[in-house]
């Protein structure tokens, strides 16, 4: 029997018959009068704080009164609300009552809403905002199936299905008590095989799927990423990706239930960095942009700091990196180094960790796309080693991972417990194990693409194995440009050497069937103004910068330091720098801040045919 086998078996046999309601009967029963969630409506007001007891409590009351609104064992309750204590009890209770949770994406046009709701068909709908309202006015006009519709703060709506929050509150615990014995029913009947939520993919390069994931595959995932990262016990965390988000999931809703964390849920991003100074979480995951962000901020701030403090900053950073990569598998750190990083860690680096709310972080994770290796290096250099993730919704998240016991920078990890990986002949990551969907949600044939015959995910991207199974993910297969002469380049790869600049906040490059490669680069709204004003430069706006000489010429020096690094057919031959930053809400980037590069690529058709001069593909 081979050693991944013997792994999965002793997974297996720990998960044995769990479901979600198991788990929280546990934990309720465990960590009662722990604190589980907390949260806040403004910035001004306070926390406030539930516990594992309370959680538990109000999501069997929430599960009374769905059974009341007709909800049935297999029905679905999609869910449009932001990172909320009552997000998380509305999911706990629809799987209490034996129902599907489905989190959606806040940002999904009218008409997206329409085509997960198609595939979805929701019996009951949960409606945080006015504005989610009007995104789901369409389906709630044309589906009569929609039995129920809680509207959490928004305004109450002409609809007699409509119900606020408030009132499912306060008769909870009398439908609690009227339908007790069926709930103790439904919960009993809940199975590992059955799902556990159903996570729509936020579209980049087309229309949302369905991915099933199923009780057993959410507990294989966590016990294996608990292994992985060495989670002896639980932590403190911040919740700020969507709940529609599979890694925000894992770690901000299924690991915390079945460990008792404590998770500060923040209902804006743009609230993290005022959030980590105040939490201060012992585990902190964070997407590549948001490690560009405190990169960013850290290299503008010590731009305008005196000459003799830059140095010792950059001299203790330095020291910090090597430290770190001395921890890597296969290294070895000396008492010498040790000895020399405790020092600067205790003067320079832990103050640096603390200003940014990152001192007590026992572990920190970098997923939804490969974290460019230089940004690793700079994090590094605070004294973070940052475990890269690899996986996808279609994997229950993570199917590889770096971890204490197996790291390397530049890489993300090997293959989780049990999980077996592959490289197809052109390169593509192959995974297969318990972590695997059953498939997408009533799309037959985008299932039999995912998943082969013989059980195999085809995740459509492109890595590389080293010589200790490490895996590095190159870029996504159909993203891979190929130039006019056939030169075959990793977008990615030039894009974060671009990014590498606190001046440039996202860059896309372009070249499929072109003579060469050229790019789109926004400033960052936030290090750039910074960096300006070390340059001299004052201007109002974020469009005035980018029409600056200083500032373009400081661009194209970025640029050409990129360039000088790279083979000449994936060199940057001419870029457009825009007079506007890329967000979620202008609709360049998915919620969890990914590049919707056909997005890009048709609003700015005209930059990029005025970088080619005209000139057709």
């Amino acid at each position: 029997m081979s050693d991944i086998i013997k792994e999965r078996l002793a997974i297996e046999a720990e998960i044995d018959g769990m479901t979600l309601v198991s788990v929280l009967d546990r934990t309720a029963l465990e960590h009662g009068d722990e604190p589980a969630y907390s949260d806040r409506r403004d910035v001004d007001s306070g926390w406030r704080t539930v516990t594992w007891g309370e959680v538990r409590t109000r999501a069997r009351e929430v599960a009374g009164s769905l059974l009341e609104a007709g909800l049935e064992p297999g029905d679905v309750v999609a869910i449009m609300c932001s990172n909320r204590i009552e997000h998380v009890v509305v999911d706990l209770a629809v799987v209490f009552a034996g129902g599907i949770p489905v989190s959606v994406y806040n940002t999904l046009a009218p008409e997206q809403v329409a085509q997960v709701a198609g595939q979805a068909t929701p019996r009951i709908v949960v409606l945080e905002t006015d504005d989610h309202v009007r995104r789901w006015s369409r389906v709630l006009a044309e589906s009569p199936g929609i039995s129920r519709v809680v509207l959490l703060d928004a305004a109450p709506i002409a609809d007699p299905r409509a119900v606020a929050w408030p009132e499912v509150v306060a008769d909870g615990p009398a439908a609690l008590a009227r339908h007790s014995d069926t709930l103790a029913v439904r919960a009993k009947a809940v199975r590992p095989e059955d799902p556990i939520t159903i996570l729509y993919t936020s579209g980049t390069t087309g229309a949302p799927k369905g991915v099933v994931l199923t009780h057993h595959n959410i507990w294989y995932q966590a016990i294996a990423s608990i292994r992985t990262a060495n989670h002896r016990s639980a932590g403190v965390s911040v919740s700020y990706l969507p709940f529609a988000h599979i890694a925000e999931r894992i770690l901000g809703m299924y690991l915390p239930q079945l460990q008792g964390g404590h998770v500060y849920l923040i209902d804006d991003p743009s609230q993290l960095a005022a959030a980590l100074g105040e939490v201060r979480p012992t585990r902190f995951f964070g997407v590549p942009r948001v490690w560009e962000k405190i990169r960013a901020g850290i290299v503008a701030k010590l731009a305008a700091d005196p000459e003799e403090i830059r140095s010792a900053v950059e001299a203790a950073l330095a020291v910090g990196l090597e430290y770190v990569e001395s921890t890597q598998t296969g290294n070895t750190t000396s008492p010498e180094l040790r000895a020399r990083f405790d020092a600067v860690d205790a003067a320079v680096l832990r103050p640096l960790r603390a200003a940014l709310g990152l001192d007590r972080v026992e572990w920190a994770a970098s997923a939804a796309a490969p974290m460019p290796v230089e940004l690793a290096r700079f994090v590094a250099g605070l004294g973070l080693r940052v475990y890269d993730v690899y996986g996808m919704t279609e994997t229950t998240s993570a199917a590889t991972a770096c971890g204490p016991d197996a790291f390397r920078l530049g890489t993300v990890g090997r293959p989780h417990p049990g999980i077996e990986l592959r490289l197809a002949d052109d390169g593509e990551i192959l995974v297969r194990g318990p972590i695997s969907t059953p498939g997408y949600r009533a799309a037959p044939e985008a299932t039999a693409r995912l998943i082969d015959g013989d059980g195999w995910v085809h995740t459509g991207d492109i890595g590389v194995l080293d010589e200790d199974g490490f895996l590095r993910v190159v870029d996504r297969k159909t993203e891979i440009i190929i130039t006019s002469s056939g030169k075959n380049i990793a977008p990615s790869n030039i894009e974060n050497g671009l990014v590498e600049s606190p001046l440039i906040g996202h860059a896309m490059v372009v070249g499929e069937g072109r003579p060469y490669v050229v790019a789109m680069l926004t400033l960052d709204g936030a290090a750039a103004p910074v960096v300006a004003a070390r340059l001299g430069v004052e201007a109002g706006s974020l469009a005035e910068l980018t029409r600056h000489p200083k500032i373009q010429e400081a661009v194209g020096t970025a640029v050409a330091a990129v360039n000088a690094r790279l083979s000449r057919p994936e060199q940057v031959k001419a870029f457009e720098l825009l007079p506007q930053e890329w967000t979620t809400e202008s609709g360049e980037l998915t919620p969890t801040l990914k590049l919707r590069r056909r997005v890009v690529a048709g609003k700015y058709a005209d930059v990029i045919e005025r970088l080619y001069g005209g000139r057709p593909a």
